[in-house]
């Protein structure tokens, strides 16, 4: 197809203009709550990608793992071997509920893993912090919705973001926070039979 130069031009001309004058109006700055849900892979991959960020601009951040950790993490091993100057890394979790069987070992995990999430949220020299797969620790009742609800809304400082993820998010999270998104799972290795891949899943 052929576009003439001139027109395409003055098309991006006015889309442009239309773009300055909505980013005028975009002024406030805040830390956000951001959810990152659904059942489609990516939601903690996004969540590193945003660490990532944080740390090549020289941000101090800070991760919580809730259930991974019994498995290998690259993420984990990079940051720890590289950034752990400028990005504090905790891994409380001893793996999904179905490989430990101990509901109360893995709650007695799961509260301390929130508990050192507000310390770390609490910090204010602390960017961005990652609360991987809390969204599953709160599904099983491993920590009480409401508790993380008020204390996000009462006690986050102003400009800390922090980043909850994990599918089945509660209602409760989605309502306060300031970016949601969902992972819609259109297509997925495992159901034809191939196992997780290194340096795909972990």
């Amino acid at each position: 197809m052929t576009v003439d130069p001139d027109r395409h031009a003055s098309k991006m001309a006015k889309k442009k203009a239309a773009r300055d004058k909505i980013m005028a109006t975009k002024t406030d700055k805040k830390g956000l709550i951001i959810v990152h849900t659904g059942k489609g892979k990516g939601k903690s991959s996004a969540a590193f990608g945003m660490i990532f960020r944080c740390i090549a601009h020289g941000m101090k951040c800070a991760v919580v793992q809730f259930i991974k950790g019994g498995m290998d993490c690259g993420e984990r091993d990079l940051i720890n071997d590289k950034f752990g100057d400028i990005c504090e890394f905790y891994t409380m979790g001893e793996g999904f509920t179905w490989e430990t069987q101990d509901r109360t070992r893995d709650i007695e995990m799961a509260q301390a893993a929130w508990e050192k999430s507000k310390e770390l949220i609490r910090d204010p020299s602390n960017t961005m912090v990652l609360l991987d797969e809390i969204n599953i620790a709160i599904r099983y009742d491993y920590v009480d919705v409401n508790d993380v609800v008020k204390f996000l809304v009462e006690e986050k400082p102003e400009m800390t973001h922090v980043v909850l993820t994990g599918r089945n998010a509660a209602e409760e999270l989605i309502e306060i926070a300031d970016l949601v998104t969902e992972m819609e799972l259109v297509k997925h290795p495992f159901r034809s039979g191939v196992k997780a891949q290194q340096g795909v899943e972990f």
